[in-house]
């Protein structure tokens, strides 16, 4: 009797996930009449827009300086072994093959620059996510030019952070494996830690608990503790001649037995095609070994939409009313020079519309509902201190959004200084806006849609929690080249110290100390050089890059096979 109720419960389930999924196919998204933001620029705005467009473009300066550097690798030298001597692809000419096009949203490009080990451009290792065969996915590509592949700290973190991408928007992840394992003299910070190495390993088994997909492809060393990534995931390409696996090289094995062997004998892909069975595709080149990946990517049991109501979708929108440059001269040069923040949400969102929530209530918090490229988010954007009222309101317009299902933009520019108590009142007034902003860090902490963050201005003190800064783990975390990020903005020191009379010189000197060490410390791309966030993007190209977060955030629905998901992410 329990065999045919098994067998009748199993059939309505497939019954009712086959209807759901046609009746998915059919809907449409309700009609919209959002109001239309229309702002355009006034004489009052002149000067306020002629001094953040001269920093925008001093910051575009330094951005092209940086882009330039980090696409240059390891070198000529480098690049020329790489290339002749070792008969292998650049790393962004093994994209161009793996992915459907050059159209990838690149994470972190400039994680690496400025540590105190020096500089490791793009942390040895690119990262994004691509189409390839149609779908979103992840990428891990180690770049042996930069310091023959060797991991740092830093490119640690950054695999780490993909990995977590990849977990959080249940993306498939594809690993291009070229490393000559870790950096020994700094192993301390590599290997023994929660977030250190090993923590790859620990993410690869998670996702393939989750029913992430996971494939990877051996094309270059693939030694000791990065051995381990190839044969965890669940299918794997090797690249003969170029492609090793083996825990110790060569030079290990004759310390310690004295026997000469080559690195294609003691791991290439022949014997861990035919002998250990550690790989599962045997390529005689590179162009093949991403060829399979192609192909092991089509047999994934994702259902997307079909190209022709895409192409319809996006032929629908509308583009807002203003032209995105504008944004260059809305980039905020200090939280003085800010303008309204509906005049930056006129210019990302479709057609400039925007349905505003509590439009005369905190109204230093503006919140409401728009689309862009067609998806709904609701979107929370600083236009001043976040104060008790605009906290309030923040918690609401989460926790609605949290109940529709609609994913949620914050646009962040916090005030640069610590509230001041120069009175009982005001203090009365601070700690009510402290448990306001406390209500609003566990709306956010606790609400269950995709978040995305892109800081246009400042990311202060603990405003920045409130508005989904990185400890409050957004989908994505975006700055503008602008932004500034510090638990006080340069200038602001004074708002943190005591204010016991007059100051004497040494005060003076140490907060002016401190003030130069916040302006070095606080720029964008000391910021990203370190990995707090997934990337500096121009204002410009905001609104493209809002589209594909979304798209590959709304991509996990399309996945079939589910049934086994398991919340491992939340243990972590």
């Amino acid at each position: 009797m329990h065999r045919y109720t098994a067998r009748f419960v199993e059939c309505h389930r497939q019954y009712s996930v086959c209807h759901m999924s046609s009746a998915a196919g059919k809907r449409r998204a309700l009609r919209s009449a959002f109001p239309v933001l229309d702002l355009p620029f006034w004489p009052i705005h002149k000067h306020i827009y002629e001094a953040n467009l001269r920093n925008s473009n001093a910051c575009l300066k330094k951005y092209t300086e940086f882009r330039k550097k980090v696409r240059e690798g390891g070198g000529e030298s480098s690049i020329a072994r790489h290339t002749q001597r070792n008969r292998k692809l650049l790393v962004r000419d093994r994209l161009r093959l793996l992915l459907d096009d050059e159209d990838f949203l690149e994470l972190s490009p400039f994680a690496g620059l400025g540590l105190p080990y020096g500089d490791i451009p793009s942390a040895g290792c690119l990262t994004g996510i691509g189409r390839i065969s149609g779908l979103w996915c992840v990428f891990l590509a180690n770049d042996a030019t930069v310091k023959g592949g060797t991991a740092y700290p830093i490119t640690v973190k950054k695999q780490l952070r993909a990995q977590e991408i990849a977990i959080q928007n249940r993306l498939p992840c594809v690993y291009l494996v070229d490393s000559g394992g870790a950096f020994l003299p700094l192993q301390s910070e590599i290997f023994p830690d929660k977030n250190h190495g090993g923590r790859t390993f620990y993410y690869e088994a998670m996702m393939s608990a989750m029913k992430i997909p996971q494939v990877a492809v051996v094309c270059g060393s693939c030694t000791a503790g990065g051995a381990y990534i190839p044969t965890m995931a669940e299918e794997t390409v090797m690249v003969h001649q170029i492609g090793t696996i083996f825990l110790g090289g060569p030079p290990l094995v004759k310390a310690a037995t004295g026997e000469e062997v080559t690195p294609e004998m003691l791991g290439g892909a022949r014997l861990h095609a035919e002998v250990s069975g550690c790989v599962d595709h045997f390529a005689w080149e590179e162009k093949e070994g991403f060829d399979y990946t192609r192909n092991i990517i089509s047999t994934l049991n994702f259902q997307l939409p079909e190209e022709e109501e895409e192409a319809k979708k996006r032929e629908a929108e509308e583009e807002p009313l203003h032209s995105s440059e504008e944004l260059l001269g809305l980039a905020p040069k200090s939280y003085n020079y800010s303008l309204d923040v509906k005049m930056v949400v006129s210019r990302l969102v479709d057609g400039s519309r925007f349905l505003e929530f509590k439009a005369r209530y905190g109204t230093s918090l503006v919140t409401g509902f728009a689309k862009i490229h067609g998806h709904l988010v609701g979107i929370l954007a600083n236009n001043g201190e976040l104060s008790y009222e605009a906290a309030l309101k923040g918690s609401h317009f989460v926790q609605l959004c949290d109940q529709r299902d609609v994913p949620l933009l914050f646009l962040q520019n916090t005030a640069p200084g610590a509230a001041l108590t120069p009175s009982t009142k005001r203090a009365e007034m601070n700690s009510n806006r402290l448990k306001a902003q406390g209500s609003m860090m566990s709306a956010v902490a606790s609400a269950s849609v995709p978040k995305i963050t892109v800081v246009i201005g400042g990311c202060h003190g603990a405003d920045s929690y409130a508005m989904c800064g990185r400890a409050f783990d957004p989908n994505f975390l975006f700055l503008w080249p602008n932004a500034k990020v510090s638990v006080t903005a340069p200038g602001h020191v004074s708002s943190l110290l005591p204010i016991d009379g007059e100051q004497d010189e040494e005060q003076k000197k140490q907060e002016e100390k401190l003030n130069r060490r916040l302006a070095e410390e606080s720029s964008a791309f000391f910021s990203s050089g370190r990995m707090w966030d997934d990337g500096v993007i121009l204002p410009q190209n905001t609104r493209k890059v809002l589209r594909d977060a979304l798209d590959i955030i709304k991509q996990q629905q399309y996945q079939l096979s589910t049934e086994k998901r398991r919340s491992a992410f939340l243990r972590m």
